[in-house]
Order: structure tokens, then sequence, then C-alpha cells
């Protein structure tokens, strides 16, 4: 994109919007139908059995902070070949995907060990003592995702960046039914498979995973719209001093992201401390919450890409804040939409997820915190992505370490525990933090793009 076309497009409200809308809506199908596969799985676990749900619940809320510090690594490609693609330094852009790839799959062997040594531990977290023997294998299984999710988002980072969004949402979406499929197989033991419960969607997991990663390399060894990146991709070369830049991006996101994911995480296992419905009733509750986050996640990543590629415009300063701002509108319009959903539907989203009563009672009464954090959370993460955009992320690990360590962490304690609002008060903990963040990173934001001016 040069930048007499993001001129053009972003001269007008309208364009922006448009700009976002047509760059947002397919990485916004992609995540949503990554949520989809999360309420499948969950509502295939839930059905089978409530201690598989629990089970299910300690596992991905422990693995979410592995796999969104995987995320956020990846997401710090973005304003770097997004700020390379609007100046069409197409060899460039190869390069620096050829380093990256090597960083990703090195940091993602790095959270791999380290979520290895907290599996040899996982029974002195104080879970129900009889959800270990389903907890283990799930555990062991996931963990042979972890690698593959970061390369996979390497390339579809990559093709965002470059404006490309609908290839990685086809295969996401083409992965994602193969998943479900595969749960449908192994967890019930349909057409002569193995009943297999929860490990049996575990492997369902690996294999969806795996083959999403063979299926993007194919698409770009392959397809002419990234012929030109292909030549330095793809040949080996000392590309040092961009493995540099990546990480100096990459890292802090990365971290921002972990911390972020990490009051949840603990809040989790807080949950396990309150007993197996508790547990159940959380992993409900994160699963339908997650709905509104991926949406939000889509049009902010559309929009960090466009705040990347403007950055090397004249007057970047008004045209970045203006793109943060019409992707602002778009996002609170979306977060609208999210709570009027859980409000009227959201004991009917709970039913879908398991038939027990005590469970759905639990759950229900965690809508009203649902529905509170949802504009702390659009906040954050629109500015959070904002902020990616300009690439001035250091800020970001001390804003998401304030925010949800030292502020949310025990907050989600007192009000579970000292107030003895019990599973109600770790839902109600998470708009303190969320809050907190939001207001951090406009604040933040709005000051990078003053200096950038």
């Amino acid at each position: 994109m040069s930048q007499s076309v993001i001129d053009a497009r972003m001269l007008t409200r309208r364009g922006r919007y448009l700009a976002i809308l047509r760059l947002g809506l397919p990485i916004l199908v992609g995540q949503v139908g990554q949520i989809v596969v999360g309420f499948a799985d969950s509502a295939m676990v839930g059905h089978y059995s409530t201690d598989a749900l629990a089970a299910a619940s300690f596992v991905n809320n422990i693995f979410n902070i592995a796999i969104l510090m995987c995320l956020g690594f990846t997401y710090g490609l973005t304003p770097l070949i997004g700020a390379l693609y609007s100046a069409s330094r197409n060899e460039d852009i190869g390069a620096t995907l050829h380093r990256g790839i090597r960083l990703n799959f090195m940091f993602s062997m790095v959270i791999t060990v380290m979520m290895g040594v907290l599996y040899l531990n996982v029974d002195k977290l104080g879970q129900p003592e009889h959800l270990l023997p389903l907890i283990r294998p799930y555990f062991l299984i996931y963990l042979g995702t972890v690698a593959a999710v970061s390369l996979f988002q390497t390339f579809a980072q990559t093709s965002y960046a470059v404006n490309a969004s609908m290839m990685p949402m086809w295969v996401v979406l083409m992965c994602n039914v193969a998943n479900i499929g595969g749960n449908w197989l192994l967890i019930y033991g349909n057409m002569g498979f193995p009943e297999l419960g929860l490990t049996g969607a575990g492997i369902s997991t690996f294999v969806s995973r795996w083959a999403a990663v063979v299926i993007i390399v194919l698409i770009f060894a392959v397809a002419k719209r990234y012929r030109p990146y292909r030549p330095t991709a793809l040949r080996p070369g000392s590309y040092g001093h961009r493995a540099v830049m990546i990480f100096r991006t990459s890292m802090p996101v990365s971290l921002q992201m972990g911390l972020e994911t990490a009051s949840f995480s603990v809040a989790a296992v807080m949950a396990g401390w309150l007993g197996r419905n508790q547990l159940a009733a959380f992993q409900i509750f994160v699963t339908i919450g997650s709905l509104g986050f991926v949406i939000y996640y889509g049009m902010a990543a559309a929009m960090s890409a466009l705040v990347a590629n403007a950055s090397s415009c004249r007057d970047a300063e008004r045209h970045m804040r203006a793109i943060a701002g019409s992707g602002y509108v778009i996002i609170l319009a979306l977060a609208a939409v999210a709570c009027a959903v859980f409000l009227w539907a959201g004991s009917h989203l709970i039913s879908v997820f398991t038939d027990d009563k005590a469970v759905i009672a639990m759950t229900a009464s965690m809508i009203v915190p649902l529905v509170m954090y949802q504009l702390g959370d659009a906040t954050q993460i629109n500015f959070a992505n904002a902020l990616r955009g300009t690439a001035n992320v250091m800020p970001m690990v001390w804003i998401a370490f304030f925010s949800y360590v030292v502020i949310g962490i025990p907050t989600t304690y007192v009000m579970a525990f000292v107030f003895g609002w019990g599973i109600v008060g770790i839902a109600f903990s998470f708009s303190v933090s969320l809050f907190t963040a939001g207001a951090l990173f406009l604040y933040t934001f709005m000051r990078t793009t003053r200096r950038r001016g």
C-alpha cells in the first residue's frame, strides 16, 4: 500500500470505517470460527460429564497464558511488516518473515518447556483430586499444540499486515470444522472410533492446529499473492538486525497479553479452590465472554495494521488517532451488541454447555458482571492494538503488569474470599483490571502519537 492509497482511504470518516471493516471482517470471521470451536469443545465435553468440563476449564485457562503469549509474540510482526508494506519494500517483508518464523518457533519451544515444568507440578495447584486423571493426558496433548499456534500465526499476521486477511480466515474455518468433526468422533466414540472423552477433544484440537500450519505454509509457497515475498522469505541469510527489531516489538506485546491472561488463569485456579461446580461454571463464563473478546480483537487487529501503515505518512499523528478513533466506535458498537446478546440469550447459551442445574444456576449469576466488563474489555483491546500499531510497545508491559497483576489478581482474591462473594466476586473483579488497563492504554497512545506528530 503506497502513501497515496493510505491518504485517500483515510481522508474521510466513512473511508476509515470502510477500510477497517474491509480488513477486519475476515479476521473477525476467523476469530468467531475459533470461538465456535471453543463453544463446541466445551458443549461436547460438558454434555459428556461435568468432571470433564471442570478438567477442561482448568487446562484451557492455564494454557491460555501460553497460547496468548505466543500470539502476542507473533503480533510484533504486524507493525514492522505493515510499515514495510506501505513503502513497497517486498524483499524486506520476506526477510522479516524469514526471521520471524525462526524467532517464533524458538519462543514457542521456551513456552512449551515452561508449561512442561508446570505439568510436573500440576498436583500442587489445589485442584479437586479426582480431576487429575482427566487433567494430565489433556494437558500433555495441549502441550504439543503450542508450536503449531506460533507458526500459524506468524504467517497469518504477515498476511494481515499486507492487507490479505481472507486467506487465514478460510484456513481457520476449514480446520475448525474438522476439529468439531473430530470431537464428535473421538469424545463420544461415534462411527466405530474409541470413546475417549476429554482426551478425544484434545487429540482433535492437536490434529486441526497442525493441519492449519501445513495448509497455510503450502499457500504461502505456491500462491501468486505472496510471490513478491518468497525469494527472501525462503532464502537462508543473515537477518540478525531484523531479529532484534522483531524481538523489541514482539516481546512486550507477548508479556502484555500473558499478564492479562494470567489474571484469568489465576482466577480459574481460585475457582477450583471453590469446588468442581464453580470451576465448570467459570469455564462456561470464560467461553461465553470470549465471544465478545475475539470479535473486538478482530476489528482491533485490522485497526492496528492500518495504524502501522499510516505511521509513515505525513501528519502521522492525525492519521493514527483518526484510525484508532474510528476503530473504537466500531468496537463499542460491537460491545453493545454483545451485551444485548448476553442479557437476552445468556440462559440459553449456558444450557448449551451442560445439563447440570447447579452449574447452570451458578453461571447465570455471573451474567451481570460479564456484561459490566465489556466496555472495559473493548477499550483496552482497542487502544492496546492502536499502541501496537505505533510500534511503541514497551509501555504495554508495565500497564499490563500494573492492571492485571498488581490490581487484578488481589482484587479477584478479595472479592471472592475476603468479601465472600465466591464465583460472582471473581467475575466482578475483571471489570476493575480491564477498566484500569483501558484508561492507561488510551493515555499512552495519545502521548505516543503526540510525540510522533
